[in-house]
């Protein structure tokens, strides 16, 4: 594979669960920022109740204070309710979720596992009467906070169904950060050959310290597209001891160093991260942002030269 898409979403789920929640202006510097990067789909906003979801309460603002942008503004929608203010809103694609447990979607979306691929797939149709693209994402894909192990024939059936719909992509999500790479190949393969020609995308979190791995082993399955968040922050706020995305720098160093092109740049990576970082009071959690560069500039070359 010569490319990989990565999906930014630092501005959405990087952002969802911290507790500084930022003013609308500074996340649309930050959306700008990011696209001026080289980010060409980002998820940027979050059409869920404000009450749960405080740092998203101002989807609209984010929207209407961005505009028309280079990139492609993606919106996460959990109901009717959230997919018609996406619509209204400009939004360009509106993203599903689903849920591969009952427990994780009752607690997440108020339904359970089946009746979240049913309000999936009436998104997908509302965006479609509307003419927005849409794609959905299956939650805990790899595990569940309160279920434990999720059976990788259910989420091959889900996969199945919201093909039906024809969303843009399937992405299947490590909500909580408990995948493997052995687990990741086997389940990306499986949702591949079950879905095709829909692409499929990954979504993961660092919990335990796998997921760069799982990132590679989900593009060596096949995976075309790879979610990533600025700085690796994020996180649920329905899923306990979750811990951030993999940081966009820390996989496009993977990706890069591996011959694989990103359509980013680690030095507008480093940039942003470190405004961003500034902006919400604390460090990063980025390998790549904590060491050294590599390789290093001539400047440092020549200061250790012996």
């Amino acid at each position: 594979m010569s490319s990989v898409e990565l999906i930014e979403v630092g501005p959405r789920d990087g952002l969802q669960n911290d507790s500084v929640i930022l003013p609308t202006e500074t996340k649309v510097e930050l959306i700008r920022k990011l696209i001026a990067g080289g980010a060409r789909r980002l998820e940027i906003a979050s059409f869920v109740n404000p009450r749960r979801v405080p740092q998203m309460a101002d989807a609209e603002a984010v929207i209407a204070g961005l505009g028309v942008c280079d990139a492609v503004r993606i919106g996460l929608v959990l109901n009717q309710r959230g997919a018609e203010r996406a619509i209204a809103s400009g939004i360009d694609e509106l993203g599903a979720v689903c849920v591969a447990s009952d427990s994780f979607g009752i607690r997440n979306q108020g339904q359970d596992s089946a009746a979240t691929v049913d309000t999936a797939l009436a998104i997908l149709r509302l965006a479609a009467a509307a003419g927005r693209r849409a794609q959905v994402t299956i939650a805990v894909a790899f595990g569940c906070p309160f279920e434990g192990e999720v059976s990788a024939d259910r989420v091959i059936d889900i996969a199945r169904s919201l093909a039906a719909g024809n969303p843009r992509e399937i992405a299947l999500a490590d909500t909580i950060g408990v995948a493997v790479p052995a687990h990741v190949s086997q389940l990306v393969t499986a949702v591949r050959q079950a879905v095709a020609p829909i692409p499929v995308r990954a979504h993961f979190h660092d919990t335990r310290g796998t997921g760069i791995a799982n990132v590679w082993a989900a593009v060596e399955a096949g995976a075309t597209m790879i979610d990533s968040s600025i700085g690796g922050l994020g996180g649920c706020p329905f899923a306990p001891g979750a811990a951030g995305n993999v940081a966009t720098e820390d996989v496009h160093y993977l990706l890069s160093r591996s011959g694989i092109a990103t359509g980013r740049a680690a030095a507008d990576l480093a940039a942003t991260s470190a405004w961003l970082s500034g902006h919400l009071g604390k460090p990063m959690p980025t390998r790549v942002g904590d060491a050294p560069d590599f390789p290093p500039s001539v400047e440092k070359v020549s200061d250790h030269d012996c």
